[in-house]
Parts: structure tokens; C-alpha cells; sequence
């Protein structure tokens, strides 16, 4: 099909441009640069051969490839993003690539012993033989997403080039700020036009998930009173001490490095604070829906409690609904899960069936009113410096594109 040196050559092209969002900005996309990277793919698009391409004012890319076939076919699509995290610094990205992979010990920055270890990170021994592309220790790699994105592009150019391959009308889009939870706010889905769709932003090989967490983000501010500390004697309120406080009254153990599979969390991921004011930023998961209230409660609880201690208002929390799980929205129509493994199994490729322990644009989406199930985009270790991605993975994350389109056009579909 595609070769190894046709598909490193694209997704190097497209992570070497940085597309990190901005969680702090108010625009869409959140930051100017990845206008870089967005433009670049809606050129593309139209030199493969795409029809309708379009980038809209907030640099939502929507293109199709029209049906090949004279029967009726339904209309699917596929996704990807193309910011990357601001967890990790991804500008001046330097992949590397290691052609053979011996399932060794691989030194990804010599000087600064940055090293990316199978003793460490145990699925590399799963593509010992394989071609890796990493990082060089210093950014991340962003294979999140933009090895879908190669992957729906070579996809595309491969069904032009092929048009022996019958399908129905497809749908491709692309979306900025994902990674801050806005991928799917400004994406028309009855412009896009498709019956359903799938999100190309899985990880490893197989991967196939309609499940996803509830997701909700928190900010709990804290309020103290600075005094002078020679004369702070009954007069000074710590903000620290109140917020460790905070912190160490929520489950200990419901944290993600203590937690699995279906197990929900609370996850403080940024703390900034002093004498007078310090402000923790949450994020709640959990994939069931009362549990995930439940989650949301206990927060609410706490703040009031401490109030009460307090004897007045020290803490204000503030919950925000980000997404919910798709599974509600998919389960009525499994037959588009059932497709993709059939896909997959026709491809030899064992389908991991889970759920996600994170959210992707289809979460949102399958709540607009377009269902959308997740397929592995074949990269490990996002957001941050061990990321790496297997090339062949991303060969048969494009096969299954091609299948998936080809099951669909079959005469017999239903």
C-alpha cells in the first residue's frame, strides 16, 4: 500500500510545525500559529485531488471525496486534530526515526540522558522490528493528532489513486484546540454532511473505543490575608495551608497514577498561589454518569465544610461540564463500531475494544448529532517527551480507513 517513506515524510512535514493551543486565549483557534499548519492541509487536500475544500474563519477544514459507486451509500467521515497539548513544549520538534527497533534501551537525547526504555514503557517491546519515529528528549512528538491526520490524508490521496476501490461519498474534517477541550465547538456538523463519522486519535494499534469519561474542569479558589509575619498572630489566614488542606481531604487514591479501566478520578493539574490567594485547577472524570455527579458533589461538599470551619467564605469553587461519554449516543447505532472491527479483522489487526480514559472530539460530536466512535491513530506516550509513534501502525491505521469506506460501499450494506 503506502510506503514507510511516503508516510514519515507527511507526518514529519506536519509535526515540525508547532500548533500548541492556549487554554488561557479566548480566540478560536486558540493560538496564531496553528493557522501554519491548517493552511498547509487545506492546500494539500486540494492537491490530492479533494473536492469542496474548505477552512472556515476559526480554521475548521472540512473537504469530501465524492462516491464512486452508482447505488446509495451513506456518508461517512473522519476526524482529527491538529493542535497539540500545552502539557509539553511542542515547537522546534526534531523527530527521530529508528528504523529496525531492536527492543533496546533508545537514546533520545545523549547529553541531557533523556532515555525512552522498554524496562520503563513495556508496549515498545510490541513493535521490535518496526520502524519508530520519537522525539529528541526535548519536546513532544505530536502524534496526538496529527499522526491521524496523516493518516486520513494518505487514506484520501490512496482511494484517488485507487479508484478500483469503490466507496460512497466521504467526508473529512479538521479541527483546532482539541487538546483544550473546544475541538468540537465550532465544527458544523450538518455542513459536514455525514451520517457518521470516526475520530482518527486513538493510541495503540487496535484500538476501537465508542466509551469515553464524563468530564467536568474545576477552579478552586482560595482567599487568605497577608500581614506582616512579625506581627501576623491571630491576623494572618495562609491561602497555602487552606488549599493544602482542600487537597489532602479529596480521596487519596482517586487519582490517575492509582487508577484504571473504568475507575473515575479527581486530577489537580496546576496550582498557583501565595499568602493571599492561591488557585487549584481540577479535572474530574468518570464514566459513569452518577458517580461523575457523585464526583462533582464531593468538591461542593468539601468547599462548604471548610467554609463552615473557616466560619466564612474562604473558598469558592467553580465546576464546568466539559463532555460526556458517546456511549449513550453510539450504543443505538453500533453497527458503525461493528464495521470498524470488521475492518480490522479483515486487516489482521486484533481489535481492542475499551474505553477511553480521556475524551476526543467524537465525545461532543456524537452529542451534536453526528456518532462518532474513536479508532487507533498509533502513537504512545502523549504529551510529552517520550512520545513516539510506529510507522507501520500508522500504514494500517490507513488501511483501515480504506476498508472501512470500501465495507460501507458493499451492495449488500445495511
Amino acid at each position: 500500500m503506502i510506503s514507510n517513506a511516503h508516510i514519515i515524510k507527511r507526518f514529519v512535514s506536519y509535526v515540525t510545525i508547532d500548533t500548541e493551543s492556549d487554554p488561557n486565549s479566548q480566540t478560536t483557534p486558540s493560538t496564531e500559529k496553528q493557522w501554519d499548519l491548517a493552511n498547509k492541509l487545506a492546500e494539500e487536500l486540494k492537491a490530492i485531488g479533494m473536492q469542496d475544500v474548505n477552512i472556515d474563519e476559526n480554521a475548521y477544514i472540512m473537504a469530501t471525496l465524492p462516491s464512486n459507486v452508482d447505488h446509495d451509500v451513506p456518508t461517512i467521515g473522519f476526524i482529527s486534530h491538529f493542535d497539540t497539548s500545552p502539557d509539553f513544549t511542542g515547537a522546534n520538534v526534531t523527530p527521530q526515526i529508528i528504523e529496525t527497533y531492536d527492543g533496546k534501551d533508545i537514546i533520545l537525547n545523549e547529553a541531557e540522558n533523556i532515555i525512552l526504555s522498554p524496562d520503563y514503557f513495556e508496549d515498545l517491546l510490541q513493535y521490535k522490528g518496526q520502524t519508530l519515529i520519537t522525539t529528541d528528549g526535548t519536546t513532544l512528538l505530536g502524534a496526538d493528532d496529527k499522526a491521524g491526520i496523516c493518516e486520513i490524508v494518505s487514506a484520501m490521496e490512496y482511494l484517488i489513486q485507487h479508484p478500483e476501490i469503490k466507496h460512497g461519498t466521504i467526508k473529512v474534517g479538521f479541527t483546532p484546540d482539541e487538546e483544550i477541550g473546544r475541538g468540537a465547538h465550532k465544527f458544523d456538523v450538518e455542513k459536514f454532511g455525514a451520517d457518521w463519522a470516526y475520530t482518527m486519535d486513538g493510541s495503540q494499534i487496535g484500538e476501537l473505543e465508542y466509551e469515553n469519561f464524563n468530564a467536568a474542569g474545576a477552579v478552586v479558589k482560595i482567599k487568605g490575608k497577608i500581614v506582616h509575619p512579625g506581627y501576623a498572630k491571630d491576623k494572618m489566614i495562609n491561602s497555602m495551608y487552606i488549599a493544602t488542606e482542600f487537597i489532602n481531604s479529596l480521596p487519596r487514591l482517586e487519582t490517575p497514577e492509582h487508577t484504571e479501566g473504568y475507575q473515575g478520578f479527581f486530577h489537580l493539574h496546576n496550582i498557583e498561589g501565595d499568602v493571599e490567594e492561591t488557585t487549584l485547577h481540577y479535572i474530574i472524570r468518570d464514566h459513569d454518569m452518577e458517580h461523575f455527579e457523585a464526583r462533582k458533589e464531593v468538591m461542593v461538599k468539601l468547599t462548604n465544610e471548610l467554609n463552615t470551619q473557616y466560619g466564612r467564605e474562604v473558598i469558592f469553587t467553580e465546576i464546568k461540564d466539559q463532555y460526556f461519554n458517546m456511549r449513550e449516543k453510539v450504543e443505538p447505532v453500533m453497527h458503525i463500531v461493528d464495521i470498524a472491527e470488521e475492518a480490522m479483522k479483515q486487516l489482521d489487526i486484533e481489535p481492542l475494544i475499551k474505553a477511553i480514559r480521556g475524551g476526543t472530539d467524537g465525545s461532543q460530536l456524537s452529542y451534536m448529532g453526528l456518532p462518532c466512535p474513536n479508532i487507533f491513530a498509533g502513537g504512545h506516550n502523549f504529551h510529552g517527551r517520550f512520545e513516539y509513534v510506529p510507522v507501520e501502525s500508522m500504514i494500517k491505521a490507513t488501511e483501515v480507513i480504506c476498508k472501512i469506506a470500501e465495507l460501507v460501499a458493499l451492495e449488500d450494506y445495511k
